[in-house]
């Protein structure tokens, strides 16, 4: 059977029961058979930390002045390599300034032509050109260049070495790249081949580091996610510096103990909504939620920032499920038009769950209305939010409709509603809404001059969510995947759709990039935050649904991110 064939005979056989609405009208509701929720209330309840305790703060902050000091007295030829070694501890938020004062002095003698503040070697130069460009530096890929050419010799002369480690770090470095930098894009494609075909010779800890950069290199990481074991791996090394060391573990507990009573307050909002219990077609995902929010915006100051994104982070996976499993076309569209109005006009003709769902969004919505105006001093921002929740459901609906007709569309036509129903948007607007520096009569020039940014970060999270969850969806019969569509529309085989996808994602990362460095210094928080949106995904989706499935990796991160302190 043809691909095409075996798409729609599975679209024609949807994982469907009868049931009865509270009028008594029987209608086809179809089953996703999500598992039950594993983080029961009670037990998030329960959960404490004693690294709220002041002794624990002011520990913190006399290790801080001592690493401050330390720094001062940091040799140039060092510098990359001990901001790197913060970043990966846990310790941007701790010593911001102190790192931006260390890369604009690396950029001050970059301009001066005094190239003896960088390492002449490879792996001093792509990591130094890594971290310029990670933080809107727009430092030219002419640092790289000298390297870029030994290649040609390297190639012609296959007794030569290069430094393994020097290596990894250029295949990093050209993560970096924008559109037509194609010495970087030719320097990621030989990097990527001379580690692969080198991997039978390095040592353990080296082969360790390159698996998990050609799964996922660092710039698109979480790089909160992955703190708790780079500082198990720093505190095995022989030459680590004690207080740095002790000065990580306490600021990772102390970060952890603040997120900790973040979600015991969003577990309390969401038992107190009572949703949940009124509703029986959509997954119970408060805390991996809640997780999404940390691997956006971990920072201690960004507290309201996370409770509004974990209210509309749920809220958009039970929308989701009312669209993809439970309502018929006639009740989405009903829906979609009350949404679109926020009234209850018609609400009547809604099934009861569904008249449930829309009074939750109504409060919900409020709610953050009235938390971010409290917190900003602005006037009525809730415009915003009515109409980020409208586009997202009438988004929805257009994939609804594809659905009731058994129709493909192209890959174009998909994109071209697939990036807003990804929620890429509404959590955008959550992160300009909590974080602009402006006034709310600015606001709307602040979103609009976003776009080009919010659009590939969306993009991004749509697609890596088609990866993850495109064997499920087609097991019961969705009809929106980019990687149907394209398997359809081009003929081919689903693993060269995989790829083709994978394609669209790096073209969407230069593009990223370019935002990056174009964006000014007032604006890199919120430039930051909406590609964490998109970094977020690449875990949540890297095996699988990590939504919909929570017994594997999504577990042990929860585990380790917000419930188990490292030791001191």
């Amino acid at each position: 059977m043809n691909n095409t064939n075996y798409i729609q005979n599975q679209l024609n056989q949807p994982n469907c029961e009868m049931k009865s609405d509270s009028c008594g009208v029987t209608h086809e509701r179809r089953s996703a058979n999500y598992k039950p929720n594993i983080w029961s209330y009670d037990f998030v309840q329960s959960l404490t930390s004693e690294f709220t305790e002041k002794k624990y703060i002011e520990r913190a902050e006399k290790l801080k002045v001592k690493v401050m000091h330390m720094l001062s007295e940091v040799p140039e030829l060092s510098k990359p390599h001990i901001v790197e070694t913060i970043r990966k501890l846990g310790l941007s938020n701790v010593l911001h300034m102190e790192i931006r004062d260390t890369l604009d002095s690396m950029v001050s003698n970059l301009n001066s032509n005094d190239n003896a503040c960088f390492e002449q070697d490879i792996l001093g130069t792509s990591l130094s050109f890594r971290l310029l460009r990670q933080h809107g530096y727009n430092v030219s890929q002419e640092m790289l260049v000298d390297f870029i050419g030994e290649m040609d010799f390297l190639m012609e002369n296959s007794s030569s070495k290069f430094d393994l480690r020097g290596i990894l770090e250029l295949f990093e470095a050209c993560h970096l790249a924008v559109e037509g930098e194609e010495l970087m894009e030719k320097a990621k494609a030989f990097s990527h081949k001379y580690l692969t075909d080198n991997y039978l010779d390095m040592d353990v800890n080296l082969a360790k580091h390159v698996t998990f950069a050609l799964e996922i290199p660092c710039h698109r990481k979480v790089l909160s996610f992955d703190v708790s074991r780079q500082i198990r791996y720093y505190e095995l090394k022989d030459n680590k510096n004690l207080i740095l060391l002790e000065l990580a573990k306490l600021n990772f507990n102390i970060v952890q103990a603040m997120h900790l009573e973040d979600l015991k307050e969003m577990s309390r909002w969401w038992k107190n909504l009572g949703l949940i219990e009124n509703i029986s077609f959509t997954r119970d995902r408060l805390v991996e939620s809640f997780l999404w929010t940390v691997g956006v915006a971990c920072e201690p100051q960004h507290s309201l920032l996370r409770k509004c994104l974990t209210k509309v982070v749920t809220f958009v996976l039970v929308l989701d499920d009312a669209y993809d499993i439970y309502g018929s076309f006639e009740e989405l569209e009903c829906f979609t038009r009350i949404v679109e109005r926020w009234d209850y006009k018609e609400v009547e003709q809604l099934p009861e769950c569904m008249k449930i769902c829309f009074q939750a969004l109504v409060t919900t919505t409020n709610e953050i209305a009235t938390d971010i105006q409290k917190a900003k001093g602005w006037n009525d921002i809730s415009p915003f939010l009515k109409t980020g929740w409208a586009d997202f459901c009438k988004a929805l609906l257009r994939e609804a409709w594809w659905y009731k007709k058994r129709y493909i569309p192209s890959l174009d036509d998909y994109l071209n509603s697939a990036w807003i129903s990804s929620s890429g948007p509404l959590l955008s607007l959550i992160a300009l809404l909590c974080t602009a520096d402006c006034t709310s009569e600015e606001l709307n020039d602040k979103w609009e001059d976003s776009q080009d940014l919010i659009y590939y970060s969306s993009l991004i999270i749509r697609l890596l969510n088609d990866q993850g969850t495109s064997a499920a969806e087609l097991e019961r019969g969705d009809a929106h995947s980019s990687i149907m569509c394209y398997m359809v529309g081009a003929g081919v085989t689903e693993e060269i759709a995989r790829e083709h996808m994978k394609d669209i994602i790096d073209s969407a990362w230069s593009k990223i990039n370019m935002e990056l460095l174009s964006a000014t210094s007032r604006e890199q928080t919120f430039v930051n935050l909406v590609i964490n949106t998109a970094r977020v995904c690449h875990f949540i989706y890297q095996k699988g649904d990590g939504f919909s499935v929570q017994d594997g990796d999504t577990k042990n991160k929860i585990k380790r991110l917000l419930i188990e302190p490292l030791k001191l």
